[in-house]
């Protein structure tokens, strides 16, 4: 049997205070994991970016007219792998530059699939609703409302006394 969940508490007998605490971490430790993912997001478009001399692949690339990026050497060098037979190669390749495994008649199928399926919940295609003119009136009163805005009031001051003789805050 697992020792060391007999000291676990679950939340809902927990109070407010360790509840809160608890979500505090939790939402520093996520912010912290978001911005390190971002770090390393901005590190690898960096590097991927960056120019580089690669013996073989520098002369036919600009050849083509394209920048010798890391990016653009490693994605000669995934085509020149599939061009040998490495089909992991090809389907990475064909993934990422929008081609499709599926036919053209399975997606004509699947078209057909889906309009059917609208059909059968009632939900028909959505023709072209004629103008009555509804929308361009509003904006012509979102026009004039707006008009009469002139920006965000200035605030009060803090401390002001009320009726009463007595002070009020906005905190």
């Amino acid at each position: 049997m697992a020792r060391g969940h007999e000291n676990i508490i679950p939340y809902r007998f927990r109070s407010a205070e360790e509840a809160r605490e608890s979500g505090r971490k939790g939402g520093k430790a996520s912010g912290e994991s978001r911005r390190r993912k971002a770090d390393f997001r901005k590190a690898l478009n960096a590097i991927l970016t960056s120019g580089v001399y690669h013996p073989d692949w520098t002369p036919f690339l600009e050849a083509q007219g394209i920048d010798s990026t890391v990016e653009a050497v490693v994605n000669a060098a995934m085509i020149a792998e599939a061009m040998r037979g490495n089909v992991k190669a090809y389907e990475a390749i064909a993934k990422y530059s929008g081609q499709s495994d599926r036919t053209e008649a399975d997606q004509e199928e699947q078209r057909v699939r889906t309009a059917a399926a609208k059909a059968k919940n009632g939900q028909e295609e959505a023709e072209e609703e004629q103008d009555d003119g509804f929308m361009d009136a509003l904006k012509g009163s979102a026009a004039e409302d707006w008009g009469e805005f002139s920006g965000p009031r200035e605030p009060e001051e803090e401390g002001v006394e009320n009726d009463e003789g007595q002070e009020e805050s906005d905190i």
